[in-house]
């Protein structure tokens, strides 16, 4: 490398010497006998070859050759790293060969230099750096990656993203991805957390956006798989079993740490946060679900070479024709509108907030869900809408009208009213009639 950075430098100085060198033979053959290298003209050498006129007075002094410079490949001997050499070698020796990282650690310890000088540390020290794999010997044939046929088998998977809010503090929501393992369809939705309801709200989504499969492939969640029995088998989760029969699929669970099973949706959720979440500025999570679905919509339509299709057209000519499509039924329903307990005070809580419910719905719990901007709040039997609220995803309580009783008893009519009188209107304000404005101009004379 340094090799190669002097031979760059080198021809620089002799494409330098040969352009001196070539207008000096234009002038000497224009000045004839009278020329002389002490007595060029500066000016008109700095029109004709464009180099400043302090460099080519240096350059005079040289005979007009071009000589590197006397300091040319030393380094000083201290430098703004130096003293820190040893933490950042430390870390090269556990692995840890982020820049950023390292710089993070170095400016603990009062490092005040910049970004570029440790990474060029870095690459200059990579011997110190353990190796990540050993060569062992072989393990036997090569395997095959896991393949199934259109509208087989989907894959599913949760992730996590951090937020930081107007008032700079941090929290996390769940991003749910799921995508058609034979065509890579994908759907991306975000939800304030991972917990089973919003799992079952996903998976219903995606299932009336994409199909619903034979089979799902997932890892061990809780919300999906209790253990395994001695052989082998999973125990479901009694609520995830229930989901599966009332929607009319079938769940694998894949291996740990076995992407050639499960990495569609592994990728996927990496190509989210590295596509779809830098830079992304969202107001409320309606938004964030609104450009979600977009970019999906964007990103299905495009060719994808590891499939070598475009995942829309080829779901919706092959995997559609065996996909299920999502029954609309109360049991489904009840998925999509979770159950909520009314407090003492007329609320109930849905993803961080409060909403209020009238004083005469009767029930104890009510169901609840939200659709774009309106959250609808139900009957726990689903068979009468209580009210609506605007979803501004303010942490203040929204209330509803009817909410409370009245605070004072009141007699109402148990016959019917039959007596009847006339009100009138109330007689104008007159209180100017006594002024007579008419003779306001006698008053002058």
């Amino acid at each position: 490398m340094h090799h190669l950075n002097y031979t760059m430098e080198e021809s620089k100085r002799n494409d330098l010497t040969e352009i001196i060198a070539q207008v000096l033979d234009e002038l000497k053959s224009e000045q004839g006998s009278s020329f002389s290298l002490d007595k060029v003209n500066l000016a008109e050498l700095e029109r004709r070859t464009g180099i400043s006129r302090s460099k080519l007075r240096r350059l005079q002094a040289n005979g007009f050759v071009d000589k590197p410079h006397g300091l040319t490949g030393r380094k000083a001997e201290i430098t703004v790293l130096s003293g820190f050499s040893g933490l950042l070698d430390e870390l090269l020796r556990s692995g840890i060969t982020n820049s950023s990282v390292c710089m993070d650690r170095l400016k603990e310890c009062g490092y005040i230099g910049g970004l570029t000088t440790v990474k060029e540390y870095i690459s200059s020290h990579k011997d110190l750096v353990p190796a990540k794999r050993q060569q062992v010997a072989p393990q036997g044939s090569r395997g095959r990656r896991y393949s199934t046929d259109p509208g087989e088998a989907y894959q599913m998977d949760w992730g996590f993203v951090n937020v930081t809010a107007s008032d700079g503090s941090e929290y996390k929501i769940a991003c749910f991805a799921m995508i058609c393992h034979h065509c890579g369809e994908r759907y991306v939705e975000f939800f304030p957390n991972a917990k089973q309801e919003n799992l079952f709200i996903g998976m219903l989504h995606a299932f009336a956006y994409m199909g619903i499969p034979k089979y799902v492939l997932t890892d061990n969640m809780k919300s999906v798989v209790i253990r395994r029995d001695l052989e082998g088998k999973p125990i479901w989760q009694h609520d995830y079993e229930a989901f599966m029969r009332a929607v009319g699929f079938q769940t694998k669970l894949c291996k740990p740490r076995h992407p050639f099973t499960k990495g569609k949706v592994e990728r996927l959720i990496r190509f989210i946060k590295d596509n779809f979440i830098p830079g992304r500025v969202f107001r409320e999570i309606t938004d964030l679900n609104y450009e979600a679905l977009r970019w999906c919509n964007t990103q299905n339509n495009c060719y994808h070479r590891s499939v070598d299709c475009i995942p829309e057209e080829e779901h919706r000519n092959q995997c559609l024709l065996t996909a299920g499509i999502v029954a609309e039924t109360i049991e489904i329903a009840r998925y999509l509108c979770p159950e909520r307990a009314i407090s003492f005070d007329g609320f109930v809580n849905y993803e961080g907030r409060r909403f209020g419910v009238p004083y005469s719905y009767p029930g104890r719990t009510c169901r609840i869900r939200r659709d774009g901007y309106v959250l609808h709040i139900y009957s726990s039997d689903l068979m009468q809408e209580l009210t609506t609220h605007n979803v501004t995803w303010s942490r203040r309580d929204s209330f509803c009208e009817d909410q409370y009783a009245s605070l004072q008893p009141e007699e109402l009519p148990t016959m019917p009213v039959k007596a009847l009188m006339t009100q009138k209107e109330a007689p104008a304000d007159d209180s100017f009639s006594r002024y007579n404005f008419d003779k306001e101009g006698i008053w002058d004379e």
